[in-house]
C-alpha cells in the first residue's frame, strides 16, 4: 500500500513539472513536437531513475559514514553528469535522429534541476505512512524516482499534444508562442491539483 502512495503521489500530486517547477526548461523547449517530448521524456526518466539510485548509495555507503553530506550535492551533480555523457553516447549510436532531435537539450539534462531535485529529494525525505515516519530505503527510493519521472513524462507528452493542437487554431497575436503555453501549463497545473485530495 505505502508504494502505491507514493506513486501516485509522485505522478499526480506532487508532479515534479507542475506542482514543484523543477526542470521547466525542456519543458519550454522541447514540448512543441510530441516526437521529440517523448525522445526526452524517455532520456530524463532514465537518467532520474539511474541517477537516484547511484546518489543514493553513494550517500548511504560514502557520504553519511565518512560525515561528507556537505558534499552532496557537488557528488550528486558529477553523477549527473557523467550519467548524462553516457545517455548521449548511447543515443548517438543507437538513435542519431533522436539525438538530433533533442539538440543542445540532451547536454542540459545535466543542469536539468529535475534530475537533481529527485536525487535530494529521495535523501531528505521522510515518508510518513501510518504514524510511523522514516527515511526511504533504497526500494521505495526507486519506485519514487520511476514514478517522479512517470510524472514528469506524462505532463511533458500532455503539453506537447497540447501545443501541437494550439499550434493550429487561431490564437490572438498577443497570445501566441510563449504566452498561450504558460496559461496552458498552469490551466494543467490546476486540473493535476485536483488529485490531491487523493493521498
Amino acid at each position: 500500500m505505502e508504494y502505491i502512495i507514493i506513486i501516485v503521489s509522485a505522478i499526480f500530486v506532487n508532479n515534479i513539472l507542475l506542482a514543484q517547477f523543477l526542470g521547466i526548461c525542456p519543458f519550454l523547449g522541447v514540448s512543441n513536437k510530441l516526437s521529440t517530448a517523448t525522445g526526452m521524456s524517455g532520456a530524463v526518466c532514465f537518467v532520474i531513475t539511474l541517477a537516484t539510485v547511484v546518489t543514493y548509495l553513494l550517500n548511504k555507503y560514502l557520504l553519511v559514514p565518512f560525515e561528507l553530506e556537505y558534499l552532496q550535492t557537488i557528488a550528486f551533480i558529477l553523477v549527473i553528469a557523467a550519467l548524462v555523457q553516457m545517455v548521449e553516447i548511447v543515443l548517438k549510436k543507437i538513435s542519431p535522429s533522436l539525438y538530433q532531435a533533442l539538440g543542445i537539450f540532451l547536454p542540459l539534462i545535466t543542469t536539468n534541476c529535475a534530475v537533481l531535485g529527485v536525487a535530494i529529494t529521495v535523501v531528505t525525505k521522510e515518508f510518513t505512512f501510518g504514524d510511523a515516519s522514516h527515511m526511504l530505503n533504497l526500494g521505495q527510493a526507486v519506485v519514487y524516482a520511476i514514478a517522479t519521472s512517470i510524472g514528469y513524462g506524462l505532463a511533458m507528452i500532455l503539453f506537447a499534444g497540447l501545443r501541437e493542437h494550439l499550434a493550429m487554431n487561431d490564437v490572438p497575436k498577443s497570445f501566441k508562442g510563449l504566452p498561450i503555453a504558460l496559461i496552458t501549463v498552469s490551466i494543467m497545473a490546476m486540473a493535476f491539483l485536483g488529485f490531491s485530495g487523493i493521498v
